[in-house]
């Protein structure tokens, strides 16, 4: 399936008010000259899911954890205190090493993260992974895709994480991979001030998207009754 024929069924298949997702790849290029984002950086791909790109590099993301966590940086030395003793998402400080250090996200070998709405692109050639804001109703499409050629109890998982981390981090390793597991995220309440209070993300590494195209019109979300049910109120 090419790209413009995925965004043609994607709208079928979630109708015409669903928004349309995100791709993000490393590039030596910025797609745009953005500024730089003090806190979450989450809050600057607002522009994306508008129609204008977004290039996130070490000097426009302001957040310690948004560099370590898109492969801008190593570890600040304050962020396992920060996220243990201050923002108490872990337990000890340890916990969060610990974390950091499974994760294994590599260093970007490239200066910047283009984060681009699909209907943007021209192609699909080099970027990492697909993000879609979604909603309950468009989770329940979502998952039900992911879940309709594998049996594997890990097709969909729901890890801790920041948004950056679960967004970009395990989508980035899992593409590297050539894994095809997809991700659920933004769970973490310092994200959620910058999303929709009913949405999550649902993030595929390329490596899965690819398989999941050539799928998508033979699963449910095409000629399901239970389906049109639900994409009647999306």
């Amino acid at each position: 399936m090419e790209l413009r024929e995925f965004i043609q069924s994607f709208r079928e298949a979630f109708g015409e008010n669903a928004q349309l997702p995100l791709l993000f790849r490393y590039s030596d290029t910025p797609v745009d000259d953005t500024s730089k984002i003090g806190g979450c950086f989450f809050k600057g791909l607002q522009a994306a899911r508008e129609g204008t790109p977004v290039a996130l590099s070490a000097e426009v993301i302001g957040c310690g954890g948004g560099k370590l966590y898109t492969g801008f940086s190593d570890m600040p030395e304050r962020v396992p205190n920060f996220v243990s003793i201050t923002e108490k998402y872990k337990r000890t400080p340890e916990m969060v090493a610990d974390y950091v250090k499974r994760l294994e996200m590599p260093r970007a070998t490239k200066p910047y993260l283009n984060f681009v709405r699909i209907d943007k692109a021209e192609t699909l050639d080099g970027y990492e992974g697909v993000m879609f804001y979604a909603t309950p109703d468009m989770l329940s499409g979502l998952c039900g895709w992911a879940f309709y050629d594998s049996n594997e109890p890990d097709a969909v998982v729901a890890q801790f994480g920041s948004g950056c981390s679960t967004v970009v981090s395990m989508t980035v390793v899992e593409n590297a991979h050539r894994g095809q597991r997809c991700f659920l995220g933004l769970f973490d309440p310092s994200v959620r001030p910058w999303v929709g209070k009913n949405e999550l993300s649902f993030t595929v590494p390329m490596s899965r998207f690819t398989v999941m195209m050539g799928t998508m019109r033979e699963c449910f979300l095409f000629g399901s009754h239970a389906w049109e049910r639900i994409k009647a109120r999306l």
